[in-house]
């Protein structure tokens, strides 16, 4: 990334405004599933094999737990967490280059939410745009949205809207141009909604239909000609106007719930989604539609290695996913044909990828390295020593890992 204060934010699409500037090679990681919204990473000489006296740079205790990712900004590292003992949710400020806690500020102190076994009291991934850090959390029965600055002063907070959920909060805010999108899909009066980044007040706010909670951030990207944002929830897949939020195009179902994020093939023109509860689904659906097009935009579909959690993802001309229950699928991207599947463990990170190179991460801390292709090929396999559910991070060189108690930071000192 080309470096100019904090890194102020421009995406590699024209239309959309990330958290760093686009650099040849070296990248930060801004938000969830990154600067593309994808989990695609432009790194080079990412660490392909680690273990504890190899390419680990630190290791760090974090105070409070959580399955938010972190997010890297330049020498800083963000991430969120909850102290359930003080019910208090945290968002911290660690130093990149030791690890070492900067700050650590209190966002919400609120009664625990009922939550899925599976779920965390701090499961949203802040996202930062060079000059500020956007995070959302549940506050009783609303959801709670704060922006801070890079020293740790809040600069404002607003609740956007109620949230009511048995299986507890996650809403990764997304940043686009002067805005904050959250999805607000709950057990109620769902919606999606645009918070001003300078002040939060409200920009839009969208009306979802059917009431169903969802987890899914959406994705934002130059597609089939337009900007668009695109997320599965509310017992559909859509395609919105993210600049004033009108309905795009909206496929019926095809189940009721989700949280893998969506992804889109440049290659072959497609958005790629997999979900959710309680039929699993995949779908290809070609994006140029208006209106409903159930009938007429769906490419290619299988409910054959469909995820639930794990967002999926493009490399190539292949979309890989992996189930909950731990089998990767390689397809070819344009045809749904299946390459392969292969069992490589129990997995609710998401993926991510660099240099051509996707990366698995098991619930167990296990990294499979897989190179994307017609058959199926392990490049390396590496472990941490702890349970791991938050996705990883790739920035310049190093990769950070968030397990149940710690932080890593792989690679090479800078």
């Amino acid at each position: 990334m080309l470096r100019t204060g904090h890194r102020h934010a421009v995406g590699v699409s024209l239309v959309i405004t990330l958290a760093c500037l686009a650099g040849a090679r070296a990248e930060d990681w801004p938000c969830w599933r990154g600067p593309r919204l994808d989990g695609t990473s432009h790194e080079l000489k990412v660490p392909l094999h680690w273990s504890p006296t190899n390419n680990l740079v630190w290791t760090v205790a974090l105070p409070g737990a959580g399955h938010a990712s972190p997010i890297v900004a330049g020498e800083q590292i963000f991430i969120a967490a909850a102290l359930p003992e003080s019910e208090q949710r945290l968002l911290l400020c660690l130093d990149r280059a030791t690890g070492q806690l900067v700050w650590q500020r209190t966002v919400v102190a609120s009664p625990l939410e009922h939550k899925h076994s599976l779920n965390s009291f701090a499961s949203s991934t802040p996202a930062t745009d060079g000059s500020n850090i956007f995070v959302a959390f549940l506050d009783r029965d609303r959801m709670f949205v704060a922006a801070y600055d890079f020293a740790g002063n809040r600069k404002w907070g607003v609740n956007p809207g109620p949230f009511a959920s048995r299986h507890g909060f996650c809403s990764s805010p997304i940043l686009y141009h002067d805005k904050v999108i959250l999805n607000g899909d709950h057990d109620g009066d769902s919606y999606l909604v645009a918070l001003s980044r300078a002040d939060g007040r409200v920009l839009w706010k969208t009306p979802r239909e059917h009431h169903t909670r969802s987890y899914c951030a959406p994705f934002i990207g130059e597609i089939a000609g337009r900007a668009q944002m695109v997320l599965s929830g509310d017992k559909c897949v859509a395609g919105y106007n993210p600049e004033s939020g009108a309905l795009l195009w909206i496929i019926d179902g095809p189940t009721e719930q989700f949280v893998a994020s969506p992804v889109y093939s440049h290659a072959c023109g497609l958005v790629l989604m997999t979900g959710g509860f309680p039929e699993h689904h995949i779908l290809a659906i070609r994006p140029d539609g208006s209106g409903n097009v159930t009938q007429t935009h769906i490419a290619w579909r299988t409910t054959q290695g469909a995820a639930y959690v794990p967002s999926p993802i493009v490399e190539g001309d292949c979309f890989l996913v992996i189930s909950d229950s731990g089998v990767a699928h390689c397809f070819e991207a344009a045809t749904g044909k299946l390459f392969w599947k292969e069992r490589l463990g129990e997995e609710h990170a998401s993926l991510v990828s660099a240099e051509g190179l996707v990366f698995f991460l098991n619930d167990k801390g296990v990294m499979n390295i897989i190179k994307p292709g017609p058959q199926f090929e392990r490049v390396a396999q590496n472990e941490i020593s702890e349970r791991c559910f938050a996705s990883p991070a790739l920035s310049e060189g190093q990769i950070f890992l968030r397990g149940e108690g710690h932080l890593y930071c792989i690679g090479k000192s800078r």
